[in-house]
């Protein structure tokens, strides 16, 4: 269990430690301050997970360098929600905790219980949670919602992918960033291009990819040993995506200049391309919506009424033009055409999912109201290219996210007064 529930959030058992008024300040952001019980709570985290996955553990001081910058970007990210008037309720914080109790097969007091066993707050652990969402919100509301995918851009992107990726449908890759600067002078530029370089050559002659990331690396992914995990092919950043089509498993990049710095791309691993086989489901539907005048109960009664007029002969798609609270589909007889799983709610496919074509659901209820469905046929179907066109949407978005995060991150902090103590006695 222990194991499981470092996995639960980026917050840990160690950050459960309490801050005392009197804590060393380890660094001044703002009008606000690291201290070091949020250090130490923080490496002691860090530590237990880096043991969990057999890594070498860098020195102290190491650690020390990440992980103060990490809580300085936590700390100017949640000021600036405070001014934009993002807040968290406690109705969507215990939501959110009941969630992650859930995925774990755990009820609220044995996933309270688990917790305290592991030495970890309940309290605290909210607060953990609360910070996050609150963290997400921000860049959703200030970076994600201004990002827009093209239909060129997707376009573009399926191109390029399918001129030498050859049969390799998933890469695991491995990432470092050597930062550098907004407007960054020649001298800047230099020395992180030189400093990329002395790592690649460090790589090569057998240093740990991991450690380095962890020790060096500017990316937000460095205290996870720098590990993008499995990447589809045609969700890679653009900007590797040259340099890796060309590269074997264990094979390091040589530096590659981006506006943010210079990157070292590690080839874990790949993986062989599949077609994607989906079955959909054509089927048609009736809905009756509950209303002050139609309660629940009158809603489920008369499409049983209508259902059973149907087993009688009646035509299942006349009485749906007549009867559908479905507009859209009752004009075509209620029909909902060919159905994708995903396309419907979830609670209308399980009830779909378990009919035989030509049979007729009993009622059932979801969140648009009351329903009896009908499916008509079901079919085998090549997905692989709308799947590939998602999939590219949600490459071109996270790989634009990636980018406006780094910038935006990085214009708080160079716009913050942050003063350094960690050397102070």
């Amino acid at each position: 269990m222990g194991a499981l529930l470092l996995g639960l959030s980026l917050y840990n058992a160690a950050r459960a430690a309490d801050v005392q008024s009197l804590d060393r300040i380890i660094a001044i952001v703002n009008d606000d301050v690291v201290v070091a019980s949020e250090l130490e709570g923080e490496l002691a985290g860090i530590v237990a997970q880096l043991r969990q996955k057999g890594a070498r553990i860098p020195p102290r001081e190491v650690l020390e360098r990440q992980l103060v910058e990490s809580l300085i970007l936590n700390k100017l990210q949640m000021a600036a929600a405070a001014a934009a008037g993002i807040t968290v309720t406690e109705e969507t914080l215990a939501q959110a905790v009941n969630n992650i109790a859930r995925k774990n097969g755990l009820g609220l007091s044995q996933f309270r219980q688990a917790l305290e066993q592991n030495g970890i707050d309940l309290r605290q652990f909210r607060e953990g949670i609360r910070e996050q969402i609150t963290i997400q919100r921000l860049r959703d509301q200030q970076i994600k919602r201004r990002i827009r995918v093209t239909d060129r851009e997707i376009e573009a992107f399926l191109a390029r992918a399918s001129s030498g990726l050859d049969s390799r449908s998933d890469y695991h890759l491995l990432h470092i960033l050597v930062s550098t600067p907004e407007a960054a002078s020649p001298e800047q530029t230099r020395n992180a291009r030189d400093k990329a370089q002395r790592l690649v050559g460090e790589i090569r002659q057998g240093a740990d990819f991991r450690a380095l990331a962890i020790a060096e690396s500017d990316s937000r992914q460095a205290l996870e040993g720098g590990d993008l995990g499995w990447l589809p092919a045609n969700q890679l950043p653009t900007l590797f995506t040259d340099t890796v089509r060309g590269m074997e498993r264990g094979q390091v990049s040589e530096p590659i200049r981006t506006p943010s710095g210079y990157h070292i791309i590690l080839l874990e691993d790949y993986r062989g391309g599949e077609r994607v086989i989906i079955t959909q489901t054509q089927a048609r539907h009736i809905l009756i919506r509950s209303n002050e005048i139609v309660s629940e109960d009158d809603a489920r009664v008369r499409l049983q009424q209508l259902k059973s007029r149907i087993e009688s002969g009646d035509d299942f798609a006349t009485l749906a033009r007549s009867h559908s609270d479905d507009k859209t589909s009752a004009i075509n007889g209620g029909d909902l055409g060919w159905i994708t799983p995903g396309d419907m709610l979830p609670s209308f496919e399980e009830e779909m999912d378990q009919l035989a074509p030509g049979q007729i659901s009993a009622p059932f209820r979801t969140d648009f109201g009351w329903h009896i469905v009908q499916v008509l046929e079901r079919r085998q179907h090549d997905s692989t290219q709308a799947v590939e066109r998602s999939e590219a949407y949600k490459a071109i978005q996270k790989r634009k996210l990636s980018e406006e995060t780094e910038l935006y991150l990085r214009r708080l902090r160079d716009e913050a007064y942050v003063e350094l103590r960690l050397d102070d006695a």
